[in-house]
């Protein structure tokens, strides 16, 4: 037979772990508009039957409850959900980054537009077909030269302007990279707090979610891959533990950039400057490798699984290729890495590749016209002189490009130095004789000056404007998608760990009606008592 007492015992449980759930829905409610909190369940459970088991228990019919206890304080989270949020958060924060890396690619060309490039080309050529039908006027020999100046200053504006974006993009990449290790160093220093008070047998929700809050951020900049560790001691077996981090590179191979207590540091090398987390302006990525921070200040490099290594170069070039997908990725791709081609070195990127784009077109338009303006003769019967030369001659090594152009000073000073005719044989001009303004016309629309088999106005319109268009749109359309795919999983992520006011105000209601259930035993309890100590013995009276 169980004691008198013992539902007073029973009772009390119930209280306590029903206060305990009202508790934990107070905290719920708090932390409504917390970023990454997730929302707080009590497990409650049945305390052992009574008579207890063994050969000195008691004895007696059934087997009768002793109440409830709070078994742990749980947070609800889906680990799977989890996963598909961060990879979908991942594709989201490169396309954004693409998107908006073509984005100021395309304002600074401005096309189709009055002003830009392709703009001055025309007026260019117009002029030249002006100048060919009237060659002796001083005034259309002008319009010819300040149309010329037009089209070599949209070169160096265009030049300038992505170089300028580049360095931008290089700060960026400098400040990501200060970013991921900052993020590297706080999930470490979780994980630490963590595997601290879960032996104890607590489970640390609220760690647990800052560090899941970090964990998503990282994912934004890189690809990760998380596992856990258990803890010792009395852990529950629910307890999380702490986290290893491993950045997916390209393929299989995988950086470990956390493991419990220990965590790594991202490094760069940039124009050959080694252990540094900035980025050289207008340069290029040669890699990443990871190091140790060591008590006095110093650095050691580490392998891909966090073993000291000394060496670092084989480690750079495993890390060239670098990330799958991520905001990190795509900054350096715009800016531009160093890849190795065979025994060719070469720098890849959104910025490169258009910056040697228009190098190449500068260059190439620059020597055809040239070529075909010295074939003419000056107002004067001279031979025509280059009619685009270097800005800059001062390095014996430059060649024409669209940062290092601009027009003949000699023919800016003295229109008439323009060859706009033709006289064979070195004779002087003839009068109305137009005819290399023509040849200098058609330079424009030729295609054997060496784009390609396109002429420059094909080439520009197609190979750059045509192919940045396409990117763009794509980058775009990768853009909405990655959002509309993350918008769905963070929709089902919420539903299961966000926390809902009206489920709460339930559930409120639902415990605190318990609780006054509870309290009502103890008043039954204690009436019975009552009649026992106070009722007892008194018959008859």
């Amino acid at each position: 037979m169980g004691s008198t007492f013992m539902g007073l015992e029973t009772s009390k449980r119930g209280l306590q772990t029903q206060q305990s759930a009202l508790y934990t829905t107070g905290h719920n409610i708090s932390n409504a508009n917390t970023l990454g909190y997730s929302r707080q369940r009590v497990n409650m459970e049945a305390t052992a039957g009574f008579p207890g088991v063994g050969l000195n228990a008691g004895t007696m019919p059934g087997f009768l409850g002793t109440g409830v206890q709070a078994g742990s304080i749980q947070r609800i989270r889906d680990g799977f959900v989890d996963k598909q949020f961060r990879d979908e958060t991942n594709k989201l924060g490169y396309w954004e980054s693409k998107t908006d890396a073509i984005s100021q690619m395309e304002d600074v060309f401005a096309e189709p537009s009055a002003y830009g490039l392709q703009q001055s080309l025309t007026d260019f050529w117009k002029s030249l077909g002006v100048l060919s039908t009237d060659p002796e006027n001083g005034g259309a020999r002008a319009v010819v030269v300040e149309r010329g100046v037009a089209v070599a200053d949209s070169f160096n504006y265009i030049h300038k302007s992505l170089t300028n974006i580049q360095d931008n993009l290089g700060k960026e990449i400098g400040a990501s990279v200060n970013t991921i290790n900052s993020i590297l160093k706080q999930v470490s220093d979780l994980n630490k707090q963590i595997t601290d008070v879960e032996p104890n047998g607590y489970l640390p929700n609220d760690l647990y979610d800052a560090r899941d809050n970090l964990l998503d951020q990282l994912s934004q900049l890189v690809p990760i891959e998380v596992s856990y560790n258990k803890s010792g001691g009395r852990a529950l077996a629910i307890s999380e533990g702490s986290v290893t981090v491993k950045i997916k590179l390209t393929g299989t191979d995988t950086l470990k950039v956390v493991d419990g207590k220990e965590f790594a540091q991202l490094r760069t090398e940039s124009n050959g400057t080694q252990g540094t987390d900035k980025v050289n302006p207008a340069g290029s990525i040669k890699g990443f490798y990871l190091v140790k921070v060591n008590a006095d200040n110093t650095e050691t490099f580490l392998d891909n699984k966090m073993n000291a290594t000394t060496n670092n170069a084989q480690e750079l070039v495993s890390h060239t290729e670098f990330l799958e997908q991520g905001k990190l990725k795509s900054l350096v791709s715009s800016y531009g890495v160093e890849v190795t081609i065979g025994a060719d070195t070469k720098v890849v990127g959104l910025y490169p590749e258009m910056i040697d784009k228009l190098n190449e077109m500068a260059l190439k338009f620059a020597v055809a016209f040239n070529e075909a303006h010295k074939g003419g003769t000056d107002s004067d019967g001279n031979k025509g002189l280059d009619f685009f030369v270097l800005k800059d001659t001062t390095d014996p090594s430059a060649v024409m490009s669209a940062s290092n152009i601009k027009i003949n000073s000699i023919i800016t000073g003295n229109p008439g130095k323009l060859a706009a005719s033709s006289s064979p044989d070195n004779k002087p001009a003839e009068a109305g004789n137009g005819e290399n303004a023509k040849i200098l016309g058609d330079v424009l629309f030729s295609k054997k000056i060496g784009l390609d088999n396109d002429s420059v106005q094909s080439f520009f319109a197609g190979k750059i404007i045509g192919e940045l268009g396409v990117k763009g749109q794509q980058a775009i359309n990768m853009t909405k998608n990655a959002g509309t795919l993350l918008g769905a999983v963070s929709n089902r992520r919420d539903s299961i760990s966000s926390v809902s006011l009206d489920e709460e105000m339930s559930d409120m209601i639902r415990f605190q009606q318990a609780y006054n259930a509870s309290a009502r035993m103890v008043t039954v309890v204690d009436e019975t008592l009552d009649k026992i100590i106070n009722g007892m013995g008194v018959v008859g009276r």
